[in-house]
């Protein structure tokens, strides 16, 4: 048996919040909408990952869904735009990252990165 696929959950009683953060301001495509479920996601292939921590790492907390971006720097601008606070960095972590934290409509902590090259 293999895993195809790996779906975070985010309960909420008003799915289309999730449209103005994870659409319009990560460009996140709509894969599915049943009306009371949405799912976005993108057509890239990607990597399955699960994280468990006591941390989010520079004393940080551990955020709900870390997501990777190709450009940091214009997820960071396209949030600031969105007005949506910054609750964290921007930061160069010691581990190759840079980072920032945000929090989606729902109150979840996002940390939005990318490998430094």
């Amino acid at each position: 048996m293999k895993v195809k696929r790996i779906v975070a959950n985010i309960a909420t009683p008003d799915i289309t919040a999730a449209k103005r953060f994870y659409q319009d301001v990560l460009g996140l495509d709509l894969l599915m909408d049943l009306g009371w479920i949405a799912t976005y996601g993108s057509h890239e292939a990607m990597k399955t990952q699960l994280s468990f921590a006591v941390e989010g790492g520079s004393g940080t907390p551990v955020p709900d869904l870390s997501i990777e971006v190709d450009d940091v720097d214009a997820a960071l601008t396209g949030m600031r735009e969105a007005g949506i606070a910054i609750e964290y960095g921007p930061a160069d972590e010691p581990w190759g990252v840079r980072r920032f934290y945000v929090r989606d409509p729902f109150g979840k902590l996002v940390n939005i990165l990318s490998h430094r090259e």
